[in-house]
């Protein structure tokens, strides 16, 4: 059988809630079109109400679509929607597991529910995996809330779905447990699993990500390989440490100027418009001694921000 170039292709998708007595219609999604490479580890990033669960619920089909097509692993939703279903494990922000079942139990009855024999459950191999072996048989509420976060993650795993989807699974979980669960996340990527993952944490994105889609108020503002979507922003800082320290940063007129630490500042120009030799002379001119100065290109942060402000800007 041939894998499909896709793990999930979505085509027009729309949702409108419709007005209740107390809301108004809501338009979340607003006619989306993605494409989500299989075998990639694809970044869905926006703002609070973007539309990004709207969308993972339709694909874990706990919400119906308004229009459009979705497809996943070649399964459409409407046709095929239990087959659509069993290629994801969804790992939902919220942390669903019964507190009086053990992990393991929580497992077995998961990997139930997905018919899977029991001679090809992998219960003991999930929980070694996510560091959970010697927590198997105590129970779920004695677990810290980064125990349960993992164990979440091997829950969506007992039927061993082509394509995880990870709704901000790191929410709350401190440095080390959040370092633990990655490098099991790409471990399995490398297997072949396809990944979704929203995040606030920009960096992780950045560092995790081969592709990434912005969403903003229920539309796609942005969706190309990470390093093309930096490369798009053409916003560069001169981090420069002054010979006196400065209280506050030099006023420079057509420059954007920022405080750092140490008495130092930062100046953010735009490459089409000005260069550094420009920026370095305002500085002089506004009578400020250089001692060092770096460049520094922009992070995943900027282009969110500046992606998703524009559409704000034009609603």
């Amino acid at each position: 059988m041939d894998l499909p170039d896709n793990a999930i292709l979505a085509q027009g998708l729309t949702k409108t809630y419709a007005a209740t007595k107390t809301t108004p219609e809501m338009r979340a999604l607003k006619g989306i079109d993605l494409a989500i490479p299989r075998g990639s580890i694809f970044g869905l990033l926006g703002p609070n109400g973007a539309g990004k669960s709207t969308f993972i619920n339709i694909l874990a089909g706990l919400v119906r679509k308004s229009s459009g097509q979705v497809s996943i692993w070649d399964r459409d939703i409407d046709a095929r929607p239990r087959d659509a279903r069993a290629a994801i494990g969804v790992v939902p922000q919220e942390i669903a597991a019964d507190p009086f079942f053990t992990p393991r139990e929580s497992l077995e009855v998961a990997a139930g529910m997905y018919a899977v024999p029991k001679a090809e459950r992998r219960t003991d191999e999930l929980l070694a995996a996510l560091g959970l072996a010697d927590k198997a048989d105590a129970y779920v509420r004695q677990l810290s809330g980064g125990m349960k976060r993992r164990l979440m993650v091997a829950k969506a795993m007992v039927h061993n779905p082509p394509i995880l989807i990870l709704d901000e699974p790191t929410a709350g979980v401190d440095v080390e447990l959040r370092r633990q669960l990655w490098s099991y996340v790409v471990e399995l990527n490398r297997r072949g699993v396809t990944i979704v993952l929203t995040t606030h944490y920009l960096e992780e994105a950045q560092e995790l990500c081969d592709r990434i889609a912005i969403v903003s108020r229920g539309e796609v503002v942005a969706c190309e390989p990470t390093e093309t979507l930096l490369a798009r922003m053409d916003i560069r800082n001169v981090l420069v440490t002054p010979s006196e320290p400065l209280s506050e940063p030099p006023k420079l007129a057509g420059f954007e100027t920022r405080q750092l630490k140490g008495g130092a500042f930062s100046v953010s120009y735009r490459t089409g418009h000005s260069s550094v030799e420009q920026v370095l002379a305002a500085i002089r001119a506004a009578g400020v001694s250089i001692k060092d100065i770096a460049t520094e290109d922009p992070d995943l942060e900027d282009v969110f921000v500046s992606l998703t402000s524009k559409t704000e800007a034009a609603a």
